[in-house]
């Protein structure tokens, strides 16, 4: 027999397979991880079994030298679905394989975790050999412990008793006293959880409920839109879909889009589903996810909850796949390869039979309109649970507050509303997005803004580590006392984030106990977990946070909701500035009035007038849709278009603007050629040009922007462009094709 392997090497020159004989004591199957020998010097690489043949096409074949862990690693349908990946997101074979597996697993840097064990050896003489031990007393007090548990014993377990016994352990089982074993061990990441008393769903969460598990039996790889308000129970409609999927014997996955919103998740299907469930994210440790994996891969967890990654753990009969706010931006990968997980979900479910499920309460335009267009299938949840009313919001422009001489960070309206609301003793939510003090340091008499050396960007001043940063490349300065340009003595910070916040509540409320969550406060493992925690057990009055704290979470005492600044996304220079503001508006102001006591939202701005906050205000989703879907169609935005970016970046500026320039010349001239005649208006927009953020991490950057209207010749085109850039070499550093973009800065 001989096995098709993909070496993990990432280079085009030997991204594809390779023949290896297998040995015939060797029991090699699909989806082995395998040492095989490789080039000239015959080195020994890693590499991954992705096919089994009878026979080879040429002689003096190498054999695989053996295998890595005893199972396979990859199943059938994750090969496939790396081949997939390597056409629909143009990148390398074994780049999309490495995805399958935790990362810790390439170089062998993690294994299973094995304990020591000992137990009596077996028809020992209990008497006899406490008396052989008289004067050994340690070696006897030990002997004695073992004999009490009746059982096997770890050695962590004995040196909780006995501190150092090691060595006692040691001499016990030299002598014959006892007999050494090693067990292997999951390493578990901590959770808490949630207990939510059971409840019977709403005829809309029942009927959406049976709809998802009608889908799931069909087996047609549906995708189902579950729109519902927050508030509205789309977590309960997860569980109970989730519950059937299981009763028939298929397994689930469900992606969430925040770290942060793990642990509550994890906490409340753990109160449903106890040990079945196995988590994965960026912040176990490497023990803990190749263990948490390991569990998925040998079939001993039923629903796998994690972040984008975990869309490729290897469940075996996937039936279900929900992914929980899918409108966010961070299901996108923004490294090669640059995917997707709704279509990877979308994927997987197509080849295993399965059904999709995408929750939100601000859907992406693009997901309503496939609803819309019939699809996917929309199941709507219009009302909170309970029949809780939405949070009532209160507008408050900032510009009447400046004129009335407040220039403070809360508006009077605020203030006024933290007063009351923790004066009753209940708990509040401030919501800004930027981290740290002041968003960027500048000189009142010539202008000069601190910026960054490696990076086009302005530096943030941490108030707390008393220096500023880059948010970009993370490098520091310290706060300069005069102008570094005309050495005067006007350095002031503008602008402002939520260290300045958490200050400013202090000033306030000297005696209430704020708790913050952004980037910076939740650097340690675990961090995400003890601060929430606290803040649901409340034992902090006021959380303030960016968007970690806008999506998801359900705290039953929070009734106020401050907005600190609404127009901080919705001036951006992308087109989905006006929809991200909503959605993350909307999001937010759903934190408030989720139990029993009533909501209160108060919205900052400076632009009261503007649709976007009066939709945002009423929580108005379809209004707002038709709104915006109607203005992205005066400008031929998608869906109506869809954008492409190639970006360029160079420690030299001139080759990274040679580059971009050349490259649009022959693309232009390649896209022409493909749509002819007939399509040549399709070619909405070419631009290249040096890019909004000019230079990060000491890279000069320049773009190509192609916008392409959607027809049925889109396909060809987006193919054009995709194997143009495969086939197009230049002397950048680094060139990246984007489909779609998320960003584009």
């Amino acid at each position: 027999m001989f096995a098709e392997v993909i070496v993990d090497i990432a280079h085009t020159a030997v991204d594809r397979r390779f023949t290896y004989r297998i040995p015939e004591a060797l029991p090699v199957a699909l989806g082995h991880h395998v040492l095989v020998p490789f080039g000239q010097g015959n080195h020994t690489k890693e590499g991954f079994v992705v096919a089994l043949k009878e026979t080879a096409d040429y002689p003096n074949i190498k054999e695989i030298a053996r295998i890595i862990e005893r199972y396979p690693v990859l199943t059938a349908e994750q090969i496939a679905l790396a081949e997939w990946m390597k056409d629909a997101y143009h990148c390398l074979f074994v780049d999309a394989l490495r995805l399958m597996i935790p990362a810790q697993m390439r170089g062998m840097r993690v294994k299973e975790k094995k304990v020591r064990t000992v137990k009596l050896a077996d028809g020992l003489d209990l008497d006899a050999a406490f008396l052989a031990l008289s004067k050994a007393p340690s070696q006897k007090r030990i002997l004695e412990l073992v004999a009490k548990i009746g059982a096997e014993a770890s050695i962590p377990d004995l040196n909780a008793f006995y501190p150092n016994c090691t060595a006692s352990v040691n001499a016990l089982i030299h002598r014959g006293f006892l007999i050494e074993q090693s067990e292997t061990v999951f390493r578990r990441p901590g959770r808490v959880v949630i207990h939510k008393p059971a409840y019977t769903l709403t005829e809309a969460q029942a009927n959406a409920a049976d709809a998802i598990r009608a889908a799931v039996e069909q087996r047609k790889g549906d995708v189902l839109l579950l729109h519902g308000v927050t508030g509205s129970g789309k977590t309960e409609v997860y569980l109970k879909a989730i519950e059937d999927c299981l009763a028939i014997g298929r397994k689930a996955i469900v992606l969430v889009p925040e770290i942060s919103l793990t642990p509550q998740t994890v906490g409340r299907f753990t109160d449903r589903f106890g040990d079945r469930i196995a988590v994965l994210h960026s912040r176990l440790s490497p023990g803990e996810r190749f263990d948490e994996w390991r569990r998925i891969r040998l079939g001993l967890s039923e629903i796998v909850i994690g972040a984008r990654s975990a869309i490729f753990a290897p469940v075996d009969d996937l039936g279900l796949v929900i992914i929980d706010e899918e409108h966010e931006s961070s299901y996108q990968s923004e490294s090669t390869p640059r995917y997707l997980a709704g279509e990877i979900a979308a994927k997987r479910v197509r080849e295993t039979g399965g059904a999709l499920v995408l929750g939100s309460a601000t859907p992406s335009l693009m997901s309503y309109s496939r609803a819309l267009s019939g699809k996917y299938r929309l199941l709507e949840l219009p009302d909170r649970v309970a029949g809780r009313p939405l949070p009532t919001v209160e507008i408050v422009n900032m510009r009447d507050e400046l004129l009335m001489g407040n220039n403070s960070i809360f508006s009077d309206k605020l203030a006024e509303r933290l007063s009351e609301c923790l004066g009753m003793g209940q708990q509040v939510m401030l919501f800004i997005n930027r981290r740290g003090y002041a968003t960027f340091v500048s000189c009142r008499s010539c202008g000069f803004v601190l910026k960054c050396d490696n990076c086009d960007i302005s530096m943030t001043y941490h108030k707390t580590e008393s220096r500023t940063r880059c948010h970009y490349c993370g490098a520091v300065k310290p706060l300069p006392k005069e102008c570094p340009s005309c050495k005067k003595p006007f350095i002031k910070q503008f602008g402002v984030g939520t260290e300045q916040v958490e200050e400013a509540v202090h000033r306030l409320f000297p005696a209430v106990r704020t708790l913050r969550m952004d980037t910076d406060t939740m650097r340690e493992k675990g961090s995400y977990e003890k601060l929430l925690s606290a803040f649901h057990r409340g034992e902090a009055q006021v959380l303030i946070g960016t968007q970690m704290i806008a999506k998801g979470h359900d705290f039953p005492n929070v009734t106020l909701v401050g907005v600190v600044a609404a127009d901080t996304t919705l001036n951006l220079p992308d087109y989905r500035a006006p929809e991200r503001t909503f959605q993350l508006l909307t999001q937010v102001a759903g934190r408030a009035g989720r139990d029993n006591l009533p909501g209160r939202v108060v919205l900052q701005t400076y632009e009261p007038n503007h649709p976007i906050i009066r939709f945002a205000k009423t929580q108005d989703y379809v209004s707002y849709f038709h709104y915006e879907i109607m203005e992205r169609k005066k400008l031929l935005y998608p869906p109506f278009s869809l954008f492409l970016r190639v970006v360029f970046a160079d420690r030299s500026e001139d080759a990274a603007e040679k580059a971009c320039l050349h490259y649009a010349k022959e693309l232009e001239a390649a896209l022409k050629t493909t749509l002819g005649e007939e399509g040549k208006q399709d070619l909405l927009l070419l631009v290249a040009a040096q890019a909004p953020i000019a230079r990060i991490s000491g890279h000069a950057r320049y773009q190509i922007v192609l916008k392409l209207l959607r027809t049925r010749r889109l396909k060809d085109a987006v193919k054009t462009v995709s194997e143009f850039h495969d086939l197009h070499r230049t002397d950048c550093e680094d060139v990246q094709l984007e489909i779609n973009p998320q960003e584009m800065f």
